[in-house]
């Protein structure tokens, strides 16, 4: 078996594209629920944020089974219209390496920023509460978020780290000149948008309207702040004294469009409006940049103005990578030498899919059967592999740490076609 991640981020297309591959969590749960409809795909945790998509799995064969990967990732995406170039793939050791480097935020926009080591918290919590994860997985992410941890607590690189919305408000700011004379709209009212309300207070914004789908979370949001919630449809029309517009919302479309944003303007006698799209996907219709008076700017435009970010935090991503790099070593060693442990689940997993995938096959010829009789089906079946398997566990486990290990594990390996992990030749 071998570990890949097949992904695309910030550093590999631009928004345009990776909202097109967006994964919003309902298809993740849903899509990880199905996992076995995907051959050669053991174990997976699906990790989707505004700069990334990607796909961390243990897979039979990372040649054979890239291919799968590919549909899982199309299917959860709902979009398969993809060029090669896309995408970045890498296995074993690489797939750490890249793992690592995600939860310790150095392959963020910004380096050093928050969310991502959540965000990766959450992606793994999710995979593993859909049964999608085994020993190799739960061991890969529980030393990621270890080692994101620790590039926190012994590096500054967090210290007075930008964050996205952060980034945003800068943005407002370098355009203003001071934001103490302007008011301001936030669409949205998750940890984003929280976040972009608090940065904006602290450069003096004078007021702050808040518009999200559901109403008493924007109120609860503006509460904090002394703010005014406004309907999501009628944002723009209640909040005719704003100068900035920040988006951060979860819709699969657009919320900001040009008719209702041209009328905004007229009403304002085109004073000049600043809309700063942080979304993926967009929220905002990309033609609301032709009307006249409006400045339009989405994620990739921050570029710029994190840039003096990543200059302060080089030496800071220098002493992260080292302890990324420790962290790769140490969990490369972990392994090789707890090796009668993965071979173990490795055989066990390789025994549950070919389960469920005759038991499924057997159901289609089955239509009649009730819930009770399916319970009883699924419970043979698993008595069956369970009592099969329960003497060559026993042999290899007891193996462990003696001189027969490598026999025992070598020969699993042989009988049941099971390839060891190992660190990547190339």
């Amino acid at each position: 078996m071998q570990l890949i991640v097949l992904g695309l981020n910030h550093k590999t297309v631009s928004v345009q594209v990776r909202e097109r591959f967006a994964i919003s969590a309902d298809n993740i749960q849903q899509g990880l629920h199905h996992l076995e409809d995907y051959e050669g795909i053991c174990e997976a945790v699906v990790l989707s944020t505004c700069n990334r998509s990607e796909i961390y799995a243990v897979v039979d064969n990372a040649a054979e089974n890239l291919s799968s990967v590919k549909d899982f990732f199309f299917a959860l995406s709902g979009c398969n219209d993809a060029k090669d170039e896309y995408f970045y793939y890498y296995t074993d050791k690489k797939c750490i390496e890249h793992l690592f480097s995600v939860a310790s935020s150095l392959d963020s926009l910004i380096v050093g920023e928050g969310q991502i080591l959540s965000q990766v918290k959450k992606a793994y919590a999710i995979a593993r509460q859909a049964g999608a994860t085994n020993t190799i997985l739960n061991t890969l992410f529980h030393r990621a978020i270890t080692t994101g941890k620790r590039v926190r607590t012994e590096t500054k690189i967090a210290f007075n780290a930008v964050s996205v919305s952060y980034a945003a408000v800068q943005l407002a700011l370098k355009i203003f000149g001071t934001l103490e004379k302007s008011n301001a709209l936030i669409y949205g009212a998750g940890q984003m948008a929280e976040l972009t309300a608090r940065n904006l207070m602290g450069k003096g914004i004078q007021k702050i309207y808040v518009a999200n789908r559901h109403f008493d979370k924007a109120q609860a949001l503006a509460a904090q702040f002394g703010g005014q919630a406004v309907g999501f449809r009628e944002a723009m029309r209640k909040a005719d004294d704003v100068d900035i517009v920040v988006t951060s919302t979860g819709a699969p479309h657009y919320v900001v469009k040009p008719w209702e944003t041209q009328l905004f303007m007229s009403r304002r006698q085109n004073r000049p409006l600043v809309i700063i799209d942080i979304a993926v996907p967009r929220d905002v219709d990309p033609d609301v940049a032709e009307i006249k008076g409006v400045e339009l700017y989405n994620i990739d435009d921050l570029e710029a103005v994190v840039e003096d970010n990543i200059k302060e935090r080089e030496y800071e991503a220098f002493q992260a990578q080292k302890i990324v790099d420790e962290e790769v070593t140490s969990i490369l060693e972990r392994f090789q030498y707890l090796s009668c442990q993965p071979i173990m689940a490795r055989l066990s997993n390789k025994a549950e899919r070919i389960r469920r995938r005759e038991v499924k096959r057997a159901m289609t010829k089955l239509p009649d059967i009730d819930e009770n009789e399916y319970r009883i089906i699924r419970h043979m079946s698993q008595m069956i592999v369970r009592k099969i398997l329960r003497e060559p566990m026993t042999i290899i486990n007891s193996s462990a740490g003696t001189a027969d290990e490598k026999y025992y594990i070598d020969a699993i390996t042989k009988l049941f076609k099971l390839e060891v992990l190992k660190e990547s030749e190339q």
